[in-house]
C-alpha cells in the first residue's frame, strides 16, 4: 500500500538531574563538593532511507521518544548522554509542524540528515556553586526537559515526469506501455486511487521516471476528492505530460478540459502553473470528431505549447512523444524543484519570553521557561539555594519587574507552582 501522508509525536530525551554530593575520604576532613553533572538527552533526527518508498510504517507506529540522559552521581561523575534517535523516511518526505504548520525539514537529497529536536541538557552538579563564600553548595541543576511536538510527514514524489489529466483519459495505459510498471487499468473513474512510477528507458540509454498521478477534478485545489493529496506530487517533477482524451466518446471537450486542469494547478500553486508542460492528445484511434483536435491544437498553438497525437491503447505516436521528453529533460533544470517556502526551524523553549507577572486573588504570578528553569535548580529549604536563586532571579530582570508592579512587603508572590512571601 503507498501511503503519503502521517501524523506522528516525536520526543527528545530529557536530561539527567546534577548531583549533590560531598566528597568524603579518609583523612580529608572536607573534600568539598564533588556532585557530576547529568548526562544530556538523546536528540531526534530525520534522516533519508533509501530503501523506503511510503510512509505505511508510520500507519502502526505513532510515538517515537528518544532516550533520556543519566543523573550524575558523586565523585564528579557525568552521567550517561542519551541515545539519539534517528527516524527514516523516504526521499521526498516534507516534515511540518503540526500545530503551525512550518516546514521545519525538506529530506529530498541523498544521504540527508536534519536535526529536528534537541535532547535536553543535563543540570549541572554542586559542584559547580561552589564559591569562596559558599563552599557547601547543597543544590544542583535539574537536567532539562526534552520536547515534544507533533509532526506532519508529507511525501512527494521524485520524477522527472508527471502525468496529468482527468479520470480516465488514459494515463495508466501509457505508463503501462512506456514502462515495466503495471498499474491497475480499468474503464472507469478513478481506477488509479495512488500514484504509480515507472521508468522510461530511450533507445539511447538514456532513462527518466514517470509518475501516474490520479486523476484531477474540478475543486482539486480546494480539498475535491482526493486533490490535495494528488496535486502534491506533481510539485517535484519538471515536466508535465497532460493526457487528454480526444475521443469524444464519454462527450468531454478537450479545451474545456485543459482549461479546468490548468485553472486547478493555478489555484494550487503560481509556481506549478508556470512548469513545462506538453499537451498529449489520446485515443486518436477512437477519434469520432476531427474537430475536437483541430480546437485543442489551435489552442496549444494560442499558449506557445507542443501537442502530440497519441493512442496508448496502440502504441501509435508514443515514440516521437518519448524522444520528444528526452529532448526536453536534458534542457530543464533540477534544482529548483526543491526550493521549500516558508521553511522555519522550530525555535527553542528558552528563546520565547522569559516570564510572565499577572494578578489574580491578590496573589501576583510569576511564569514562564526562564523562570521554570531557575526554580528547578534551587532547593528552598537551603539558605545558601534561596540566595542563589535571587540573584538569578535579579538577573533576569524579574525582581524589578515585580517591584514595577508594585509588589508590598508580604505580599503573596507565586513563582511556578511555588508560593513564597515578599520582602523587600
Amino acid at each position: 500500500m503507498f501511503t503519503d501522508y502521517a501524523k506522528i509525536i516525536i520526543k527528545s530525551g530529557d536530561g539527567g538531574n546534577g548531583a549533590v554530593s560531598f566528597r568524603r575520604e579518609k583523612y580529608v576532613a572536607a573534600g568539598g563538593p564533588d556532585g557530576g553533572d547529568g548526562g544530556r538527552g538523546g536528540s531526534v533526527y530525520f534522516m533519508v532511507d533509501p530503501d523506503a518508498n511510503t510512509l505505511i510504517d508510520f500507519r502502526f507506529k505513532k510515538k517515537f521518544k528518544a532516550e533520556n540522559g543519566n543523573n550524575g552521581e558523586g565523585a564528579r561523575k557525568y552521567g550517561r548522554s542519551g541515545e539519539d534517535l534517528y527516524v527514516k523516511v523516504p526521499q521526498g518526505t516534507i516534515i511540518k509542524d503540526a500545530e503551525t504548520g512550518n516546514v521545519l525539514a525538506d529530506l529530498s537529497e541523498k544521504g540527508q540528515v536534519e536535526l529536528i529536536l534537541p535532547g535536553g541538557r543535563g543540570g549541572k552538579g554542586n559542584c559547580h556553586f561552589a564559591t569562596s563564600t559558599r563552599q557547601a553548595p547543597r543544590f544542583s541543576q535539574d537536567g532539562e526537559k526534552g520536547m515534544e511536538k507533533e509532526v506532519i510527514l508529507e511525501l512527494k514524489l521524485l520524477a522527472d515526469v508527471g502525468l496529468i489529466g482527468f479520470p480516465n483519459v488514459g494515463k495508466s495505459t501509457f505508463l503501462s506501455r512506456t514502462t515495466s510498471a503495471t498499474p491497475k487499468i480499468a474503464d472507469y473513474h478513478f481506477t488509479t486511487l495512488e500514484p504509480n512510477l515507472g521508468v522510461v528507458k530511450s533507445e539511447y540509454g538514456d532513462s527518466f521516471v514517470i509518475a501516474d498521478i490520479p486523476g484531477i477534478i474540478e475543486g482539486a485545489s480546494e480539498g475535491v476528492g482526493l486533490g490535495l493529496q494528488f496535486l502534491r506530487h506533481i510539485e517535484r517533477t519538471r515536466l508535465l505530460l497532460h493526457v487528454i482524451d480526444v475521443s469524444g466518446i464519454e462527450g468531454r471537450v478537450p479545451v474545456e478540459d485543459f482549461k479546468v486542469i490548468n485553472d486547478e494547478l493555478k489555484t494550487y500553486s503560481e509556481k506549478l502553473s508556470k512548469r513545462k508542460q506538453i499537451i498529449v492528445a489520446n485515443k486518436i484511434d477512437s477519434m469520432q470528431d476531427e474537430s475536437l483536435y483541430n480546437d485543442l491544437e489551435a489552442l496549444a498553438k494560442k499558449n506557445n505549447m507542443e501537442i502530440f497525437k497519441i493512442s496508448a491503447a496502440t502504441g501509435e505516436g508514443l515514440p516521437e512523444l518519448l524522444k520528444r521528453v528526452s529532448e526536453v529533460l536534458k534542457e530543464l533544470p533540477k534544482e529548483d524543484l526543491f526550493e521549500v517556502e516558508n521553511k522555519k526551524v522550530y525555535t527553542l523553549e528558552e528563546e520565547k519570553e522569559g516570564f510572565t507577572i499577572t494578578r489574580k486573588d491578590g496573589v501576583i504570578y510569576v511564569d514562564g521557561p526562564a523562570v521554570d528553569k531557575v526554580m528547578r535548580r534551587v532547593n528552598l529549604d537551603d539558605n545558601e539555594s534561596m540566595y542563589y536563586f535571587q540573584k538569578c532571579l535579579d538577573s533576569l530582570g524579574v525582581n524589578e519587574r515585580l517591584k514595577r508592579e508594585g509588589v508590598q512587603d508580604g505580599d503573596t508572590v507565586n513563582i511556578c507552582g511555588y508560593e513564597l512571601e515578599w520582602y523587600d
